[in-house]
């Protein structure tokens, strides 16, 4: 079978369009309330934003009693950088590469070196709140100046191991379900890659390089592939062309895709040869074995576009349940559902791990699921800890991966 997988009429298509009406009240516009959200949102995340660099400011240049012009040159410099994190979103939608470097590189790395120098002062006050000993400006003073140095080495040590391609994780997949001639059939999925505001042409050449070494059975490519319209970055995605796998390769969209015109980007993929599953399904034979490959939108895909929502039971529609599906779901919240629908493996992404310790803390507030395998009675769910990054391009305690998953038949013995 060519990398491209099976024709569109060889899929069980499932495409339901919303009735937004019976969502919301009838009196209430549709763009009022795609946009309300939107701006709780922007509001919340800019007070956040606005806290933290006060809290910085604060912490790190006015209790140390820093003298005059340097005071008043990191205060600015402090809120400069600030700004600059309005600028990686504006670049992104406005910038092609390698123009959009210059501003979302330099607003990236401030982003991840401020979020560490909250999280190491916030250790810092917890710890003194905690032993009820008063700091005094000596101990102000250094604790400012470690702080800014420990935060700038993990940045340091961090940005460039972020743009290498990330090393390959295998996992061993137990399936009760799974069929005895597919015993060791090998899934390749790789995540949350987002090609554009700093990842490019280059990494996704190298990523591309290291999958087809591993002479994929099927590659799995689970959302967020992109951040940034196809006019812009189309050529940086194209090297993703030459994905080969026996049974092709198949791609659901993630939230970051719809934020950068999820339409447009499933034909861009479909062009490079992507079997898209949105809210349908395939089959894979192979000899005498044979199990469904599904997808669905994303979970939050109706926020952005309301044609357009997760469908588990659409994807899942009219199958055999004496045959096994494996569901590709970008979001692992999808699992709530999945787990009920006789679904035997789901691939999800989106949480990256956490990215950087200890966000994944906060993020497991959110979505339990938060890297690796869980089970549920016989539903499992893998969760990659993502390929690429987003934002802050840094890893720590969350080491991006490609996932080499090899399904074994539970208690079979090959």
């Amino acid at each position: 079978m060519s990398r491209s997988g099976l024709s569109r009429s060889e899929m069980s298509q499932s495409r339901v369009p919303l009735d937004v009406g019976s969502q919301l009240p009838q009196s209430a516009p549709t763009v009022l309330r795609r946009v309300l959200p939107a701006i709780a949102f922007v509001s919340i995340a800019l007070a956040i934003v606005v806290g933290a660099h006060y809290y910085l400011a604060l912490r790190l240049v006015v209790e140390p009693g820093w003298p005059s012009p340097w005071r008043e040159g990191l205060v600015a410099a402090i809120v400069v950088f600030g700004f600059s994190l309005i600028g990686y979103f504006v670049a992104e939608r406005l910038l092609k590469p390698p123009w959009i470097r210059l501003v979302t590189v330099p607003s990236g790395l401030w982003m991840g070196l401020a979020f560490l120098c909250v999280v190491l002062l916030g250790l810092s006050d917890a710890a003194s709140l905690l032993v009820a000993a008063s700091i005094t400006r000596d101990h102000v003073s250094l604790r400012a100046v470690s702080v800014a140095t420990v935060a700038g080495l993990v940045v340091a040590i961090g940005f460039p191991r972020a743009l290498r391609p990330p090393s390959i994780r295998r996992v061993e997949v137990p399936l009760a379900r799974w069929p005895a001639a597919l015993d060791g059939f090998r899934i390749v999925q790789i995540s949350d890659i987002h090609i554009g505001p700093i990842l490019g042409r280059g990494f996704a050449s190298a990523l591309v390089a290291k999958v087809n070494a591993l002479d994929p059975d099927l590659i799995a490519v689970t959302g967020d592939l992109v951040d940034g319209h196809t006019s812009l970055i189309a050529d940086e995605v194209a090297p993703f062309g030459a994905l080969r796998a026996k049974h092709g390769v198949f791609f659901v969209t993630g939230n970051h895709d719809y934020y950068s015109d999820a339409r447009a980007w499933v034909e861009e993929v479909r062009k490079l040869g992507f079997n898209v599953l949105r809210n349908e399904r395939a089959r894979i034979r192979v000899g005498s074995g044979e199990f469904d490959v599904a997808g669905v939108e994303d979970h939050r895909a109706h926020q952005v576009d309301p044609h357009w929502r997760e469908d588990v039971d659409a994807a899942l529609q009219d199958r055999d349940p004496n045959v096994p599906v494996v569901l590709l779901a970008h979001d692992p919240t999808t699992f709530r559902i999945a787990r009920t629908r006789g679904v035997d493996l789901q691939l999800s992404g989106h949480t990256h791990g956490g990215q950087i310790w200890p966000f994944g803390l906060l993020v497991r507030i959110v979505v339990p699921w938060l890297a690796g395998l869980y089970h549920d009675g016989a539903a499992t769910l893998y969760v990659s800890r993502g390929t690429g990054f987003w934002g802050p391009p840094l890893r720590l305690g969350a080491p991006a991966e490609i996932t080499e998953l090899v399904l074994r038949r539970a208690g079979f013995d090959a």
